[in-house]
């Protein structure tokens, strides 16, 4: 196919497609580091197999379809929503396993952006004689593993940003008291961001002040703690932190490590590195990439959040708004550099508004410059 051909599918195609991402959604707490994948099979109109990835050094989706489907897959078609692999990771290629099964033809959302396997299954499966179409439902594919992509891709996790905040903007009193701004519901939705992210960050200032657990409290949810990770650039993270004694690991990221013992003595682990005096964040990133952390949901303070901003490395803002206001000497989102005109205003691109129990919640991305 050249560069200029452009794949057909029918609507049956899109349906069960459609289906493998739904069954790839059920990965979405378990999955990680690995992507979310959905697998369906069918033969002569009906779904003989299906399977999702569960867990990282499990089976792959492919193979709980085939293992379903048995002798069935012989000339069926299996939809799924990554290219199947072509390498030996932690389990044997899966286009191996399709080909061995005798399948006829392989439907697959998008190749693998992993350099291991990046368009050498579908061209595996090409070469077994199947016939291999790619593209369909692409960018519904994509978006569930948008921070797999970017570790893949950029080497750093997909940044996901949350703000709980007044009608007024909010976040906290002037004596930084925020519990609680917002909900019941609102604070049950943050679990499920807590819980589909592979780390989360906060700052020293929000250590300090609030001393977070930073874990997923709901027991539906928990399949495994996320990294808690902390920026901290003189170390002066306390050791009676009440999330060093919870289930999980705690990185702690600074460029002074003369509190070092006392923080890896309480199961702590410290990152230092260099710099002037000040942290770098974009640093932290590509260490947190390097950890295979797709996805990092920040919850930290107006010194942190701004400072993300300003840098350019925020790729989504989840923003939770109570419907109340808190009055001027209150503490507000970010704390950013002097922005003295309009032309600086950061734009920004909403792709979500919906009702959360009693408050808002806006998902939006800083806009691409005009």
């Amino acid at each position: 196919m050249t560069a200029t051909q452009t794949e057909t599918f029918s609507a049956a195609d899109s349906e069960y497609m459609g289906h493998a991402l739904q069954l790839a959604r059920r990965g979405q707490y378990t999955a990680h580091p690995n992507p979310r994948v959905g697998c369906v099979i069918v033969r002569d109109g009906k779904m003989v197999g299906s399977g999702w990835h569960r867990e990282a050094g499990t089976e792959h989706a492919e193979i709980h379809a085939l293992n379903e489907a048995g002798s069935t897959a012989e000339g069926a078609t299996v939809y799924v929503t990554l290219e199947p692999c072509a390498h030996h990771g932690r389990t044997p290629p899966c286009c191996d396993a399709l080909i061995a099964a005798g399948v006829a033809r392989v439907v697959a959302a998008m190749e693998d952006p992993f350099k291991k396997v990046s368009g050498k299954g579908l061209k595996a499966l090409r070469r077994a004689g199947i016939e291999v179409s790619c593209g369909l439902l692409r960018n519904a594919a994509a978006a569930m593993n948008e921070g797999f992509i970017s570790r893949v891709e950029r080497g750093r996790p997909f940044v996901r940003l949350k703000v709980a905040c007044s009608l007024d903007g909010c976040t906290a009193m002037a004596d930084g008291h925020s519990q609680w701004i917002t909900g019941p519901q609102a604070r049950a939705d943050v679990q499920r961001l807590r819980a589909a992210s592979g780390a989360i960050l906060t700052g020293i200032g929000t250590v300090l002040a609030d001393d977070p657990s930073l874990t997923v409290r709901e027991p539906d949810l928990v399949s495994r703690q996320p990294l808690r990770v902390i920026a901290d650039s003189r170390l002066r993270m306390p050791p009676s932190a009440c999330m060093l004694e919870l289930p999980g690991e705690t990185l702690v990221f600074c460029i002074n490590d003369e509190n070092r013992q006392a923080l890896e003595a309480r199961g702590a682990t410290v990152c230092c590195m260099s710099g002037a005096g000040q942290l770098s964040l974009a640093g932290v990133l590509q260490e947190l990439g390097k950890l295979d952390v797709n996805d990092l949901l920040v919850e930290a303070g107006q010194t942190l959040a701004g400072t993300l901003l300003t840098e350019e490395l925020v790729d989504e803002l989840v923003i939770y708004q109570a419907p109340h206001i808190m009055g001027s000497e209150t503490r507000g989102m970010f704390s950013t550099p002097l922005w003295e005109g309009l032309e600086q205003k950061m734009a920004l691109s909403i792709s979500d508004m919906r009702r959360v129990g009693a408050d808002m919640r806006i998902t939006a991305r800083p806009a691409p410059a005009s």
